[in-house]
């Protein structure tokens, strides 16, 4: 397949003028207008972590209600809202956004490529992605958030607006709102996947690409088919409650459960969306700051593989307690024991990188290693979980809280900040303060542990998940304490981060990076920092696994390192401006057919076809003019 960075200028009866990306590279327009996969990442960070304060702001909100027993801070309802948005925040705009900021910038970098397959689409689903965003909070101002929890079980979400049970509106903006991220989802997985099989480097086979890639194109694969299965259960919501369909309404013969599997089978692929990019973080810093090659490489690429496959048959293990029978159980039991095979061959994978490394413990090596404990704490109680007696009496305690932030914030979120601190020099061309870092990273990890340790035995103790309030003689206080003590160092290390963000980004007191500060491996270190908006003036040729690596480094008859004189240039040759390469030009129009669907949700919500009509005039002639607009323009 031809790219369009990679087809050449077409042939004219005048010499070919080359064809680039308008100049006007700054200013708030450009960034609105822009298809630059690396813009389009840097957005989807930035949003990602602008979601991120606001749901450890939730977080606090309820950490400060349960500070104490019989707490007045939250209502009941506003509680149920805050910890909804919470959760529904933290998988759907932090997590999921935030492995897309990395794959979009990184991906065409570490393959060799100039950028996306479809650079337009890689704009409109940012632009959806935030106005999803946009519109699900609006329901704070509109009638109030969603209320039945991160995963919306039927009937609490589902109960006709005609039966008086949920008058608000908070299920149907979380359902549009959800379906509406989703598209999102979609056009980006689409988009790797183009991306990594038409577009790699000459050399570069599907064993030789970076691990991260591999990550990035396995969750690709798992959105993909995953989300068309939400849509459908948020559809089906949606007409119960509009057009009293009935697909999840008991009295009148639908099954509640039926949505429970639906969800499900979306929702434990969703896990492994949401780690296997921190797995590929992971996989990326530990050899550079080890000095070592990635041990067993192979056997971790393909143990991402099975995890991605063996993700899609264990969804029942959330629904032991629902009366699925014996046999179902027992099967779902053993195949959550099998997909921990994988995971833990991962994990020695990673220690073995490390053994005897010459290890450099960089902020973003501590929070690597960080990752590994944390993640493996939590993949061991995952364990306890496919024990079905053991299950029985965790499911809905605090012991369930305990393992998922385990998993999804001492894997997820440790392994996001070891990719800013590694990748940060290379987005923007300036380093983080190393001392502020490793304060972050050890506030990090002591309040993370202080504020979910202690989860484990509230959960034993009996304390359920999703309650407002507690009596004093629970015996729950002291634990409760604790929690949230932890909970506001982690706020204060998060704190940290942006400051030191603020202070190397916006005040320029970080130290220039250079192209490769740490002495890296793959190709996105062989260019500038941060790198032109054509990525390569040439395209490299790749010879092994660690492509920028091998153009560096050789080994003497001893297998010692021996640096080679071009010090890993690129080319021999000076380096070029660009002039020549084909990229497409930038757009407004992947922002107006966004903006279009807006009227379209709210018309939904509200039951209002003026708006809807609206909505998709917008959206029409948006998608109109992209598709007559010249895809490329004259420098």
């Amino acid at each position: 397949m031809t790219t369009l960075a990679e087809r050449p200028a077409p042939v004219t009866q005048k010499m070919p003028l080359p064809l680039r990306r308008p100049k006007a590279t700054t200013g708030v327009w450009s960034w609105i207008t822009t298809v630059d996969h690396k813009k389009i990442g840097i957005m989807y960070g930035a949003l990602a972590l602008v979601f991120f304060v606001v749901a450890g702001l939730e977080a606090l909100l309820i950490r400060v209600q349960l500070f104490g027993p019989n707490g007045t801070v939250l209502t009941a309802s506003q509680y149920n809202q805050v910890f909804t948005m919470h959760g529904t925040t933290m998988v759907f705009l932090v997590g999921m956004p935030m492995a897309v900021a990395f794959g979009n910038y990184l991906v065409p970098l570490q393959i060799g490529a100039r950028d996306v397959a479809f650079p337009r689409i890689n704009a409109f689903g940012f632009w959806i992605v935030l106005l999803g965003g946009v519109f699900i909070y609006s329901s704070f101002f509109l009638g109030g958030a969603p209320d039945g929890g991160w995963f919306g079980y039927t009937p609490l979400t589902s109960s006709p607006m005609s039966s008086g049970f949920l008058p608000g509106r908070g299920p149907d903006f979380w359902a549009i709102g959800l379906i509406f991220l989703g598209i999102g989802s979609t056009t980006s997985a689409v988009n790797f996947i183009v991306t990594i099989l038409n577009m790699r480097a000459p050399g570069m086979t599907m064993m030789r690409m970076p691990v991260f890639v591999w990550m990035i194109f396995v969750i690709a694969f798992l959105t993909l088919f995953a989300m068309p299965i939400i849509t459908v259960a948020l559809i089906m919501v949606y007409t119960d409650r509009h057009f009293a369909t009935n697909f999840f309404f008991a009295p009148k013969g639908g099954d509640p459960l039926l949505y429970q599997h639906l969800f499900w089978l979306f929702g434990h692929p969703e896990v492994y969306i949401l780690i296997l990019p921190g797995m590929g973080i992971v996989s990326e810093v530990l050899p550079v700051f080890a000095r070592k090659p990635l041990f067993g490489r192979a056997v971790v690429i393909f143990s991402g593989i099975a995890i991605g496959f063996l993700g899609w048959s264990v969804w029942a293990h959330h629904m032991f307690t629902t009366g699925l029978g014996p046999v179902a159980v027992s099967a779902f039991s053993l195949a959550t024991m099998l997909i921990a095979i994988p995971t833990g061959v991962k994990i020695f994978n990673w220690l073995g990188t490390v053994f005897k490394g010459s290890i450099r413990l960089t902020t973003a090596m501590l929070f690597s290693l960080g990752f590994i404990v944390m993640f493996t704490i939590g993949g061991v109680s995952g364990v306890l979980h496919s024990v079905v007696p053991g299950d029985t009496q965790q499911t809905d305690t605090y012991f369930v809280v305990a393992h998922f932030h385990y998993v999804l914030f001492g894997g997820l979120i440790l392994a996001i900040f070891s990719g800013f601190y590694f990748w940060f020099p290379k987005f923007f061309g300036r380093m983080l303060n190393e001392r502020m870092g490793k304060i972050n990273f050890w506030t990090m990890l002591i309040g993370f542990n202080l504020t979910f340790f202690p989860m484990h035995l509230l959960g034993l103790y009996g304390q359920p998940r999703r309650t407002y309030r507690y009596d004093t003689g629970m015996g729950w206080t002291g634990l409760n304490q604790i929690v949230s003590i932890g909970s506001f160092l982690v706020a204060f290390s998060v704190l940290i981060f942006l400051v030191n963000v603020i202070f190397s980004l916006v005040a320029k007191r970080g130290a220039v990076a250079g192209n490769d500060p740490w002495d890296a491996r793959t190709l996105e270190w062989s260019v500038s920092s941060p790198p032109p908006a054509y990525n390569f003036a040439e395209i490299p040729q790749v010879a092994g696994p660690d492509g920028f690596w091998d153009q560096k480094y050789t080994e003497d008859d001893q297998g010692r390192l021996l640096a080679i004189p071009s010090g890993g240039s690129t080319s021999a040759k000076p380096e070029s401006d660009g002039s020549g390469i084909h990229l497409p030009s930038p757009s407004i129009y992947p922002l107006v057919v966004a903006i279009g669907i807006m009227p379209i949700a709210y018309g939904a919500v509200f039951e209002n076809l003026i708006m809807v009509g609206a909505g998709v005039l917008v959206m029409l002639f948006g998608m109109y003019a992209w598709a007559i607009e010249p895809s490329t323009e004259e420098h």
